[in-house]
This record gives C-alpha cells, structure tokens and sequence, in this order.
C-alpha cells in the first residue's frame, strides 16, 4: 500500500467505534498530512464492545482501542459527547449539535447501530434492558446482582453470550426466540442444534416459537414475558437482543442512498462524491460473494477500514477478507468463517478435545461456503483457506477424522491443479 503523506484534505470521521477509530489510526499508520477528526456520541474513548455481551460482571470488561494519549499523540482530534446533525454537501461540513462545525474533504459515516425494539406492552418497564454501550452493560452487570430470574428475548449471538454469563452466576435463565430455533438467522441448524442442547445442560431453558406480545408488570417492574398465545415466563429482568437496526438518519438527510443500511461499493463510496461509510451501519458488496451484505462483526469493521483508508489515499487495499465472526459462551470459543448458502450439505469433525468440533459446509461443486467450529483453532483456520482459496474437497475424506485436515487440503489441490 502506498503512502499519502501528501494527501491533506481534511478527513471527518462520525462514529468513534471500532470502525472509525480504526480509520484514523491507520490514516496516521500511512502518513495521512491533513487533519483527522472523529466524532462520537458517547463520554467514552472508542472501545471494545465485543466484552460487553461476555464480561459485564467483570472489571476487565471496558477495554480502550488504543490508549487515550494515542489521539492527541497523532494528532487526531477526538470530540466525544457530541453528535454530528447534518452534513452539508455543499459547503463540505459536518454540523455538530453544539453548533460547532467541521469542514472535509472526505466525510466518513460510521455510525453503527441501535438495539431493535419490540413495540408492544411494557417494553418501556424497569428491568427491561437492551445492550449496545457501556452505560448498557453496566446496567445489566448491577441487574443482575438482584436478578432471580432473567428472560433473554432474541436466541441470537449476544443474547446466548449473556444467558451463559447469567446461568453461570445460578441466575434461572430462559431464552426466548420467535423462530423454531436459536440463531436461525446467522447459523446451520446443527449448529443451532448443538448450541442449545450446550445451554440446556448447563440449566438454561430455551423456548422457541415464542413470539413476544408484551411484559406483565407490577408497579411498574416486570414480572414476567407474554407471548401471543398467553403463555407467561416469569422473570424479574429481560434483555431484548433481537437484533439492531443501522443508523443511517444522517446519511438519509444528505442523500445518501440507503437500503437496510448505507449502500457502499466495495471500498466505501456512496453514491454521493466525498462521503464514504463504514461499518455496522453499511450493506458492502464482497469480492467472493454475490449481492450486498450487511455484515455485523469486528473483523469486517476492521476491514472496511483498511479499504476506506486506501481510497482516501487513492490505493487498492487488496481483495476482501473471508468474512468471520466469534462468540464465547460458557468454556466453548466459537469461530465461524464464511456464509451459509442453499443447497449446502453439512459434514460434522469431532475435534481433538471433548466438546470441539467442526462443521464444514459444502457447496454441490464440494467447495466449502462456510464452517462453525467451537474450540477447534485447526478446524477454523483450515476451514477458512478452502473458503477464501475455493478448494474442493472429498467430502468421503472430510467425513473421516482419522484423515488430517491438511492432507485433505492438499489433495483437493491436487485435484484443482
């Protein structure tokens, strides 16, 4: 990648997570010369909010992106508490909502997501708690230190992540998922399947087929979660992980087009000249993959900035990282590397250790979309080179776990050769 110290417009980032912090250190690490602004929302300095859903009980749990001196060290001014109202296309500035203004050559959007909302009775009640935020976890954290019983809404990443957390501290926990299983939207269903079946004999409760139609109250705290039919879980607490939805509100107002999330092309560009977009708040097209994506996880956080900073400096950043994704819940460490697809056959590898396992997921042409492990690193890592490399694979030989994954691997390049 070239440098662009001579590149000097200035560059205003909106968003201080992940994905906008790790713009402007790499703009630093490349020797951008202009001036770098980035705007957050929140008090804090950019963070890691992947601890946020596995240790909100846990002092290590605010973990800094980079040290705080980092910013002013390289020269990057860093507004926090302040929210960024309107982008002016015109004059090429971003007005801030304490009617301060910064002007750009190149405005990014990431701006990330809010928790979804269930609209239905008693979803405004105490003890009804969403989590995105560190004021989030800390008020889940102090919940549960006088929770009894906790109700997960949504059998998602983050919703199992904090129901393995609070069944592990003896709190009675129940998930309940609107679909006929946990993960339906992200995972195989073998996956699904091993997951609850992980959960459940740990003593958590999974209910699916639950539609949520409101939370009972007693003076004004929950006691319990209502579904359609009238079936009640009692709980004193609930967490609604059901998703969230991008905020895309600025770039609307500009005229940026929007689809279930900022439309971007493959480095970041909007439709309209000088606003780029990043992150969780984006549908992305992908190098390997056929249509847009809207693809939530660090990893492509990460990546879509490494691209946007090679525009911004007019260089390629390379071709499109394999998508992946992690979750820890309770001893088992899941890494997930590629997508699902129709059509797909599912061929399980039990691994070294009790409890890993990897699942390999083949196209038709025995080519690998995607694989789910859990505590199985080999399993991950192999998975993910036939996926970004598209090497076929004897699914006979795949099936037989006495047969090592890298002859495997070398056969089926022998074959494609």
């Amino acid at each position: 990648m070239s440098s662009i110290e001579g590149t000097v417009e200035p560059v205003v980032i909106i968003g201080a997570g992940h994905a906008g912090a790790t713009l402007a250190g790499l703009l630093r690490q490349q020797r951008f010369a202009g001036a770098i602004t980035v705007i957050g929302d929140e008090s804090h300095a950019p963070y890691h909010r992947p601890p946020l859903s596995k240790k909100f009980t846990d002092d290590s749990m605010v973990q800094w992106l980079k040290p705080i001196e980092f910013y002013a060290d390289n020269d990057i001014e860093l507004l926090l508490g302040v929210r960024a109202v309107r982008i002016d296309r015109d004059s090429r500035q971003v007005i801030l909502d304490n009617g301060d203004h910064r002007k750009y050559g190149t405005v990014v959007i990431a701006t990330g997501a809010t928790p979804r909302m269930i609209p239905v009775p008693g979803a405004d009640a105490a003890g009804v708690l969403t989590l995105r935020t560190i004021p989030d976890a800390q008020q889940l954290g102090t919940a549960l230190d006088r929770t009894k019983a906790l109700a997960v809404i949504g059998g998602g990443y983050v919703g199992m992540e904090v129901a393995a957390v609070a069944r592990s501290r003896g709190i009675d926990v129940t998930v309940v998922e609107r679909e006929d299983r946990i993960l339906a939207r992200v995972a195989s269903r073998e996956l699904s399947r091993r997951l609850t079946d992980y959960h459940v004999a740990r003593g958590t409760r999974v209910v699916t087929n639950f539609d949520v139609a409101g939370f009972e109250t007693t003076d004004g705290d929950i006691t319990s979660v209502l579904s359609g039919d009238g079936t009640a879980i009692a709980c004193d607490h609930a967490l609604i992980g059901i998703g969230a939805v991008p905020n895309v509100e600025l770039a609307q107002q500009c005229g940026v087009h929007c689809d279930g999330g900022i439309l971007v092309d493959r480095v970041g560009h909007t439709n309209v000249p000088g606003i780029m977009a990043i992150g969780d708040v984006t549908r992305r097209p992908h190098d390997a993959l056929d249509g847009l994506y809207r693809l939530e996880s660090i990893p492509s956080a990460v990546e879509q900035a490494k691209h946007a900073a090679a525009a911004i400096g007019r260089a390629h950043g390379g071709a499109h990282e394999t998508p992946w994704f992690w979750s820890d819940q309770f001893d088992l460490k899941l890494k997930i590397a590629g997508l699902l697809e129709e059509g797909i056959s599912t061929i399980a590898r039990e691994g070294e250790v009790p409890g890993s396992f990897g699942l390999f997921h083949l196209r038709p042409d025995r080519t690998v979309c995607a694989v789910e492990t859990a505590n199985s690193p080999k399993d991950f890592m192999a998975g993910k080179k036939l996926i970004s490399e598209r090497i076929p694979v004897d699914p006979t030989l795949l099936a037989d776990e006495s047969v090592p994954l890298r002859d495997i691997m070398a056969a089926g390049e022998k074959a494609r050769s």
